[in-house]
């Protein structure tokens, strides 16, 4: 489900591309706004599949990959991404983290500005309930953006929502979320995430 995208940057103030992700082990699902003005207009909705490879690795790499081609075909201004949700599995948390990192890399790698949402922070915008389902989602942004059908897997919605939901919040200055400009921005907010502790008794380098 798409529109054909620009094939160049608009450099127009009022005019930009967000691109929102729903990072996932499975599924990475994607969906790309233009803004223009107050307005909003819906370029694409879909997803990478990802269950058929077993190897995690390869699945990191996928992610890597199609984002960086997202980011060359629609040149987004911003991404909004789905922060992890925080469960009781370990394992589980620990490979959506990765993939979710691993997303964000690909947009830091070409310096765009990075915004992270919780999910109830992004149920919350589209449909004013952080307890909102995935259909309850899927058909408020199919009534906002007038889109024709939804998708038969409601992922590729969830990263929509992220992308609306960072347009809605734009020009907020509390509760959007963390936001990252570059790998210098990112690292300053996550010190103890990526600069490992120094050791009882031991000597930084």
């Amino acid at each position: 489900m798409k529109l054909e995208p620009s094939k160049t940057k608009n450099t127009s103030n009022t005019e930009r591309i967000i691109l929102g992700i729903d990072p996932g082990t499975t599924i990475m699902g994607f969906g790309v706004i233009k803004v223009v003005g107050k307005k909003m207009e819906f370029l694409q909705l879909n997803e990478l599949q990802l269950s058929k490879y077993d190897d995690h690795y390869k699945r990191l790499q996928l992610i890597f990959n199609r984002t960086i081609e997202l980011i060359d075909t629609f040149h987004p201004d911003e991404i909004a991404i789905e922060a992890p949700f925080f469960g009781k599995n370990v394992q589980s948390m620990l490979k959506l983290g990765r993939a979710q990192g691993v997303a964000m890399a690909a947009g830091l790698s070409r310096e765009i500005s990075i915004t992270e949402y919780a999910p109830k922070k992004i149920k919350m915008a589209i449909t004013g309930s952080g307890n909102a389902s995935k259909e309850q989602v899927a058909r408020m942004l199919q009534s906002i953006l007038g889109l024709k059908t939804l998708p038969k897997n409601l992922d590729s919605t969830d990263g929509l929502a992220a992308a609306v939901c960072h347009f809605y919040n734009t020009g907020k200055t509390v509760g959007t979320g963390k936001s990252y400009t570059g790998w210098a921005s990112f690292v300053k907010q996550n010190e103890k995430r990526v600069i490992p502790s120094t050791p009882k008794g031991g000597v930084k380098d």
